[in-house]
């Protein structure tokens, strides 16, 4: 399930930087069809399950829904700004922060994930360096980026703890529906555009609603509570490549070769938390 989610959040960035309406609209539609569907589901059959939410939960899983609309806010915008395998590679360092989050929290991971981290760290400041020589744009872009790979890790531990004791069908229902609320206020007071779009764009956005949404997330949220917050948030970082394969073949677009050495020092850090992960 986890190889699965992760193949259909790899369409994610590629769909969003094809599809021709403002990228707030974006984030916005792609929620709010989610909850579209899911609420039939969840009104027919798993009422009992989403009345029985304790106060606690019902609070964190709000807040997870409110890290999501920033994750999705600021990393969205950032693939207009610089490329898509740049974009996604710093988007997905949301295992660094997990790992950083954890520690805090007094969770000691073994000495190997800290390398991976740190290596992985050291991926992400070669890669900045790269788009620090292209464009201011480009430098701000990977800000973004950066920004929503944080913002998402506090989103993956939230689920984690929240699905301890609540179904997935509910959970992703209270906090995409979250997700959509804010999105939707953030549009309004920004302006964003949210309707008058081509049927191809309705198409894309409806595409990228049941590939890295409805599978792509809601499998995330349905396997965080048995691999743990670390092996899933690391995982992700396998995005980097799929989007980055799909960009090209898709949508023609290559990342600047200075580029790649980074691209495949992120990796091998990952393979360091995953191997660390496993052996743990």
């Amino acid at each position: 399930m986890l190889g699965v989610a992760v193949a259909s959040v790899s369409f994610s960035a590629p769909l969003i930087a094809a599809t021709a309406a403002p990228a707030l609209a974006i984030a916005f539609w792609r929620n709010a069809m989610a909850v579209g569907v899911l609420s039939p589901v969840v009104l027919l059959k798993h009422r009992a399950a989403l009345r029985g939410i304790g106060r606690r939960p019902l609070l964190l899983a709000v807040a997870a829904g409110a890290l999501l609309a920033l994750h999705f806010g600021l990393w969205l915008p950032s693939l207009r700004m610089t490329s898509v395998a740049s974009s996604t590679a710093l988007c997905t360092t949301t295992p660094i922060w997990t790992t950083i989050l954890l520690r805090m929290r007094g969770h000691r991971p073994p000495r190997m994930v800290w390398a991976g981290t740190l290596l992985a760290v050291v991926g992400v400041v070669i890669l900045t360096g790269v788009d620090m020589t292209l464009s201011p744009r480009a430098l701000a872009g990977d800000a973004l980026a950066l920004g929503g790979g944080i913002a998402a890790a506090g989103y993956v531990l939230l689920g984690a703890e929240v699905r301890r004791t609540v179904s997935t069908t509910a959970y992703t229902y209270v906090c995409y529906s979250t997700t959509a609320l804010i999105l939707l206020v953030t549009c309004l007071v920004a302006g964003a555009d949210l309707g008058g779009y081509s049927a191809t764009t309705w198409l894309q956005l409806a595409a990228l609603t049941a590939a890295a949404q409805l599978l792509g997330h809601s499998l995330l949220n349905r396997v965080v509570s048995t691999l743990g917050p670390s092996v899933t948030s690391t995982a992700i970082l396998l995005e980097t490549p799929g989007a980055a394969l799909i960009a090209a073949l898709w949508l023609g677009q290559q990342p600047p070769t200075a580029a790649y050495p980074a691209l495949a020092v992120i990796l091998a850090g990952l393979a360091l938390v995953v191997r660390a992960s496993r052996s743990a």
